[in-house]
């Protein structure tokens, strides 16, 4: 069996070079996660080379699960924020070791396989308005170019107004404006793998700038045995332990929810597709795996889209990222030398390809309106995918009962809404 027959690439509309390309593009937006994740956990007492390992094992066997079972374009790894939770929230605030924070990331993993399996999460899908499921990609959008700006100091909080516009003297701030300008230029003369290429030139112009550090280029993968099914089970008959489990359940879902929502359309693929089903599950047990391998929740990546609008639109593309995970354990000093500017410039223009959908949402009708603004527009500034999602479903609850349109709420909207509320409230 071939790659295209595999993949079905010429009936996607792709090629295996454009797949090739799509996928070192969605790896190198994604890239810093091996980087960031390792000096965030270690904050919980973890070995920073042990989870810097056992974040790329999981990152490349989730993505291989979705590129060959679901045979979609998404790739996933430990998800940045969900960290933060692990490390700032459950060790440092709770006080808890990070033998419990990966028992609980481990039994999060188990009961999203179960609720997989018994296909709640399509359940939801469906009953979220059409409105709100374009919404989302725009405000994913949104969320990635607020990251992409604000990584390379282009964006930056002000006390007086929150935010503030970073200084142009920067070298970060002018490398990552002179990748927007090459990469822009790239993609608007059509030139094959203009994203990859920007990012390309963009780490070269960096090395007189000071920005692009080169550190080496081959290195032995670390250990990550002291990580591996280092499990605490002596609290699972306690509250607060369920209280982790589902914190931790709720935002990944509605991250991966928003991310897969907003990003299968892109590719072509109806939500109502078995491989959607499928990319739900392989997120599933990618967390499952990463806790076991050491690190924490396993997700789908919204840079994804990246690779989407690069070109990607089968498995092969995942195929593609997991394989490069799966090198840089042993090419670490090399891709962790690609600036953050040279990704940030990615970053703004996926933004833009997202935008596209708010063209989809009735602006006429403020029943819709209203709560879709919400909902792309509090991932930003909230910045979480997940808040962005709870608000626009709780305002279009509220906003639609007071209006008497009880047609247009479905039992899964009650639902929710109750949900969110009682999280807001405890």
């Amino acid at each position: 069996m071939t790659l295209d027959s595999f993949f079905r690439l010429k009936a996607s509309g792709t090629s295996v070079r454009t797949e090739l390309l799509a996928g070192l593009t969605t790896f190198l937006a994604m890239a810093y996660i091996l980087a960031v994740n390792p000096e965030i956990l270690s904050v919980a007492g973890m070995d920073e080379r042990s989870v810097f390992t056992a974040t790329a094992l999981s990152a490349a066997i989730a993505t291989l699960i979705m590129g060959l079972w679901a045979k979609l374009p998404f790739a996933l790894a430990s998800g940045m924020g969900l960290n933060a939770f692990f490390a700032y929230t459950i060790c440092v605030g709770l006080g808890y070791s990070w033998q419990f924070a990966l028992t609980a990331v481990f039994m999060e993993g188990i009961l999203f396989i179960i609720l997989t399996l018994l296909k709640v999460r399509n359940v939801v899908l469906k009953a979220l308005p059409r409105s709100l499921r374009f919404a989302m990609g725009v405000g994913i959008g949104l969320f990635i170019t607020f990251n992409g700006l604000s990584q390379v100091g282009l964006v930056v909080s002000n006390k007086e107004t929150l935010l503030g516009l970073g200084d142009f003297r920067s070298p970060s701030v002018l490398l990552a404006l002179f990748g927007l300008v090459v990469t822009a230029v790239l993609l608007i003369k059509k030139v094959p793998g203009a994203l990859l290429l920007g990012m390309f030139v963009t780490t070269l112009v960096g090395i007189p700038l000071g920005e692009t550090h080169y550190v080496g280029i081959v290195d032995i993968p670390p250990s990550s045995v002291d990580g591996f099914c280092q499990f605490d089970f002596s609290h699972i008959f306690d509250m607060e332990f369920w209280f982790v489990v589902l914190t931790l359940f709720f935002v990944d879902f509605f991250d991966t929810l928003g991310t897969v929502v907003a990003v299968v359309t892109k590719v072509g693929v109806d939500e109502k597709n078995p491989r959607v089903q499928r990319a739900f599950m392989a997120d599933a047990i990618g967390t499952t795996l990463g806790a076991m391998l050491g690190t924490n929740t396993v997700t789908t990546y919204c840079e994804s889209a990246v690779g989407v609008a690069a070109g990607g639109r089968t498995g092969l593309t995942a195929l593609v990222v997991s394989a490069c995970f799966l090198v840089s354990l042993f090419f670490a000093p090399l891709f962790l030398s690609v600036p953050a500017a040279a990704t940030s410039a990615v970053l703004v223009i996926v933004g833009v390809y997202m935008m596209a959908s708010v063209k989809e949402i009735p602006w006429d009708d403020f029943s819709e309106a209203i709560p879709a603004f919400l909902c792309m527009l509090m991932m930003p500034f909230a910045f979480s995918i997940a808040e962005g999602i709870a608000l626009g479903v709780l305002s279009y609850f509220v906003i639609n009962l007071c209006c008497g349109n009880l047609k247009k709420l479905s039992w899964m909207i009650y639902v929710l809404s109750v949900i969110f509320v009682l999280r807001y409230l405890l």
